[in-house]
């Protein structure tokens, strides 16, 4: 399966220690040069940035079409990550687009392609036991407590159906 990430999932995946599940799942996962530079060039992140960068299963790709980036980025508002993402996933025919910004989503949807964002893997990973319902738990409070957002409805409703599972 071909999976292109937008920066987000990634960052999150990387605040709550399941960076891990990408290479699970998918074997490996490409990235526009924009997400990885926005995921390395910041020097109050080398840390994260050091693990990305030695990171086997994350592959830089070029865009063959920047210009196609570009106009998407114009057009819709959209940051030169959320843009590179959306344009490499339709270069590659890619499967399926990591990315977790509502806006971003939206755009992509619209252009036919299949969005999965950090609740949705973290899901997935549960419902494939993976992940337990605890684990998934403590993952998506450390998201929120890393200034990642999830509404209060639809934590609600994960945490319900997490509770509702285990009984």
């Amino acid at each position: 399966m071909i999976v292109v990430a937008d920066t987000t999932p990634l960052i999150s995946l990387l605040k709550i220690g399941h960076l891990d599940l990408l290479e699970k799942y998918f074997g490996y996962v490409s990235i526009p040069k924009a997400v990885f530079d926005e995921l390395t060039s910041n020097a109050r992140f080398a840390d994260e940035a050091k693990v990305i960068e030695q990171c086997s299963f994350l592959r830089v790709a070029e865009l063959q079409n920047e210009e196609y980036a570009d106009m998407l980025q114009k057009v819709s508002g959209l940051d030169l990550g959320e843009s590179e993402a959306i344009a490499l996933t339709r270069e590659v025919n890619a499967e399926l687009l990591l990315m977790d910004e509502a806006r971003g989503r939206t755009v992509a949807r619209e252009l036919n392609i299949r969005v999965m964002g950090t609740i949705g893997l973290l899901m997935a990973s549960y419902k494939q036991g993976v992940l337990s319902a605890d684990e998934v738990k403590k993952s998506v409070i450390t998201f929120r407590e890393a200034g990642r957002h999830i509404s209060e409805a639809y934590l609600n409703q994960l945490l319900y159906m997490l509770d509702s599972d285990v009984q």
